[in-house]
């Protein structure tokens, strides 16, 4: 009885553009043959029906929505109830009323499930999808993905998953600076970068290395944080480094040619490019002024 209604046939009031509205359950092969019946047919999203040109539009649709109800198993729903009965769906996320009612958060997981099971359509007033006891066997075999999806989409699994994020990317960054303060990176053994000049490292930006330890790295866990080594760490070397000043910046003629990405993605290194060296002066005058202004307010603060 349900899926008849879910037929519906709206005639047009638009004197200029005579046709038809229809609706009906949404189901990849019934649209097909909608479209290949009415080829000028066109979906108007906003108001979720087809619209049927020309002044027969509503007997022609009339025609096809009885002959595709003609088609369908009359004893379909009252076979999809008695499978219910015999094997129900317990979960927070279906009610039972004359059809199967998945209330559930908004995942895209479950929209595609949902949309790939025959008849089943979204009520846009009620907010639910309603899904005919025809398809009960198909909404039991997409059931577990969609229960899985809509648990996991609830705020408070979503908000829990926020905050174990943040703690996570927290304890990251401690990690990563604790590293960074080490002023340390691995370069390889057999092609170490000339010390003194502005460089480019994958990990630090612009720096200066000053001193190249000969000893191999044997800590596996570096790659962590310097994922250049991750082939074998024992093939680099540590080399400490320093932020250069501005003026060191300023003197450094930018690499003309941009080197192998693959010889970058190894060695951890290369000459800097005019952007990265820019981009070092303006965070290294950003340093200057910040410094600056906490020295001018000490200053100020021992004056009075």
């Amino acid at each position: 009885m349900e899926t008849a209604f879910a037929f519906r046939i709206v005639p047009s009031d638009d004197e200029e553009k005579p046709g038809a509205y229809a609706v009906f359950p949404y189901d990849r092969d019934l649209v097909r043959r909608f479209r290949e019946t009415f080829p000028r047919a066109r979906w108007r999203a906003d108001d979720q029906h087809w619209f049927v040109p020309g002044t027969t539009a509503v007997q022609r649709l009339d025609t096809w929505m009885a002959q595709e109800l003609q088609n369908l198993d009359r004893h379909a729903d009252e076979k999809g109830r008695d499978a219910f009965a015999f094997e129900p769906l317990e979960s927070p996320y279906l009610t039972v009323a004359d059809d199967l009612r998945v209330r559930t958060p908004y995942s895209r997981t479950i929209v595609e499930a949902l949309r790939s099971i025959p008849w089943a359509h979204w009520d846009p007033e009620e907010r639910i999808w309603r899904v005919p006891f025809r398809s009960y066997d198909e909404l039991k075999a997409r059931w577990a993905e969609i229960e899985e999806a809509a648990r996991r989409n609830e705020p408070a699994a979503r908000q829990r998953r926020r905050e174990e994020q943040r703690a996570q990317r927290s304890d990251e960054s401690v990690r990563v600076q604790a590293e960074r303060r080490r002023r340390r990176y691995p370069v390889p053994g057999d092609d170490l970068p000339p010390l003194g000049f502005p460089l480019s490292t994958a990990r630090w930006g612009v720096v200066v290395f000053e001193e190249i330890e000969s000893d191999p790295i044997h800590d596996p866990d570096m790659a962590e944080f310097y994922p250049h080594i991750r082939s074998d760490p024992s093939g680099y070397v540590w080399a400490h480094w320093r932020m250069p000043t501005l003026q060191e910046v300023y003197r450094t003629r930018p690499s003309r040619a941009d080197e192998d990405p693959e010889l970058r993605s190894v060695r951890g290194w290369w000459w800097a490019s005019r952007d990265e060296l820019r981009e070092r002066a303006r965070k290294l005058r950003e340093v200057e002024r910040m410094q600056r202004a906490r020295h001018e307010a000490r200053n100020a603060s021992a004056d009075v």
